[in-house]
């Protein structure tokens, strides 16, 4: 007897009906559902009485939710599963709910209304530079909604960098927006100034978090594109978070080139960024970044650690290191 499964058409039906998965989250992430329920249970009458909608509606959504999984049901009751209750009630420390303004951001989801033109393009359609275009505002999006999400990673590259605190240092943040990266720096680094560079409307937002981690007097900033503006000189570290997927390889080299350049002997530079492994199929979350930088950017991809090998000793960098930064991202560090 042969143990291959049957062809089933569910992949296909689940894949096409995703939208609805989508649309529950994002509107128990609005009406507040997870808080409502909190740390005990709730009927549907109590959660419409705190949400402020229709008991019949709080029922469904409240059972889909169930059925995704991250609500569970007992009798009439509904209760938080241990991930909802960490990462969607609005009460815990560790609320990731605000990031649904970014990634459902409509400029963001535009871009996949015709991906079919994108695979024929080999790049974005929804206008001729996407998300990459000077001063775009989902980038304001970005800064304000992702920054619960990166400190931790921010944390880690601090951790695994440490700078020598006998004498000043300086810290280039590129693509700086909600200025985490640079921030961990600043905390850990008494000694440190961190140069942050991004979009000026973008930077308003990394100061608010500048201040309100206590570092606005070791921080400093430069508005432009990272590709035209002066970088300066004699960095100790520059921060290159999430930034090189936008770009073609070529591009990507000529960007690590003044990179280089910026740094002081024996300075280095550190990438964070979603690497797939050689086959570009896994891990997922890594591999399938690329569909979002067809549909987004003219000629950006998620790179594997081999390419950004080859970018970095093309650049004039020696051999890099690098290091899993849970859950889903790599950082890549190497010197001067």
């Amino acid at each position: 007897m042969s143990n291959t499964p049957e062809p089933s058409p569910k992949l296909f039906f689940d894949t096409i009906s995703a939208f609805q998965r989508t649309a529950a989250i994002k509107a128990a992430i609005e009406l507040d559902v997870f808080t409502a329920i909190g740390g005990a249970s709730a009927t549907a009458a109590e959660i419409a009485q705190h949400c402020d909608t229709s008991e019949r509606g709080a029922r469904i959504l409240a059972d889909y939710l169930t059925i995704l999984g991250f609500l569970s049901k007992t009798g009439a009751r509904y209760a938080l599963t241990p991930d909802s209750a960490l990462f969607l009630d609005r009460k815990s420390l560790a609320y990731l709910g605000g990031t649904a303004q970014f990634r459902l951001a409509p400029q963001l989801t535009r871009a996949f209304d015709d991906l079919a033109g994108a695979v024929r393009k080999g790049g974005t359609v929804q206008s001729e530079l996407g998300t990459i275009a000077p001063e775009h505002p989902v980038w304001i999006e970005f800064a304000r909604s992702m920054a619960p999400v990166m400190a931790p990673a921010a944390q880690t590259v601090a951790e695994l960098i440490p700078l020598d605190a006998t004498r000043p240092r300086k810290v280039l943040d590129i693509s700086a927006s909600h200025g985490m990266w640079g921030i961990a720096f600043a905390k850990k680094n008494p000694r440190a100034e961190v140069v942050a560079l991004d979009w000026a409307p973008v930077l308003e937002v990394t100061r608010e978090n500048a201040q309100r981690a206590g570092v606005s007097d070791r921080f400093r900033t430069i508005a432009g594109s990272a590709f035209e503006v002066d970088f300066g000189s004699d960095y100790d570290l520059v921060l290159v978070p999430n930034f090189l997927h936008h770009f073609n390889v070529e591009d990507c080299v000529r960007f690590l080139k003044k990179v280089h350049a910026a740094l002081r002997d024996d300075g280095r530079v550190a990438i964070v960024e979603l690497v797939p492994n050689p086959d570009r199929v896994t891990p997922p979350e890594a591999a399938g970044f690329s569909l979002v930088m067809l549909a987004t950017t003219p000629e950006g991809d998620a790179y594997t650690l081999a390419e950004f090998d080859q970018m970095l000793t093309r650049a004039g960098f020696k051999s890099s290191e690098s290091h899993p930064l849970p859950p889903v991202e790599t950082a890549i560090i190497a010197r001067k």
